[in-house]
């Protein structure tokens, strides 16, 4: 039976990177879950690699339709934008295992939809300044660039992150993210132990 890895941390702590690295090793196999959301696409961003980008009124259509298993919403500088995971075709616990990237509340979600025994936590974690240094690196990047919306998220990481609401979560273990391999090789260390 396959289980669902969801990968969690601050904005800019290196998920992106972790994620992309976690799918091209040969150690444990996975296949993606590409959530859904509202926002914008970025600059190098592709429609059903990092996200499933869609309109607010197909996202109203998968809440009638008891499709969405979680959803988190951002009242940002630039409106609402919603972050969701869909119970959809994709998924397949008894032929794969998955990876996603996702928040702690998603994670609970996800948990409640799937049983405990099928989700595994990685939590990355980074130095607070080296994260606010990347973000700002990619920010500048943009053609449009977010300031605003990018220190709004900085800020909102300190609550949705807090040491309180990952013990709710039942985090346990967190993986350092300042020395990129040695970083993937403990995370694929715990996910062989976890039998992923």
């Amino acid at each position: 039976m396959g289980k669902i890895v969801c990968l969690m941390g601050k904005s800019s702590s290196g998920k992106d990177t972790v994620y992309k690295k976690l799918l091209e090793q040969d150690v444990i196999k996975f296949q993606k879950i590409v959530p859904y959301t509202t926002r914008p696409i970025r600059v190098g961003e592709q429609d059903g690699v990092e996200y499933h980008f869609i309109e607010e009124e197909k996202y109203r259509r998968l809440v009638r339709d008891k499709k969405v298993i979680e959803a988190r919403v951002y009242h940002t500088c630039h409106g609402i934008w919603r972050y969701f995971t869909v119970a959809d075709a994709e998924i397949d616990l008894t032929r794969h295992s998955y990876l996603m990237i996702g928040t702690l509340e998603a994670y609970e979600k996800i948990k409640e939809f799937y049983g405990e025994d099928k989700v595994l936590p990685v939590m990355i974690e980074l130095d607070d300044g080296e994260r606010l240094q990347r973000a700002l690196d990619r920010e500048r990047t943009q053609d449009a660039p977010r300031y605003e919306e990018m220190c709004r998220r900085f800020l909102a990481d300190a609550e949705d992150f807090s040491p309180d609401k990952m013990a709710t979560a039942g985090i346990q273990h967190t993986f350092y993210n300042d020395e990129l391999d040695i970083c993937l090789q403990k995370i694929i260390d715990y996910l062989k132990e976890c039998d992923a």
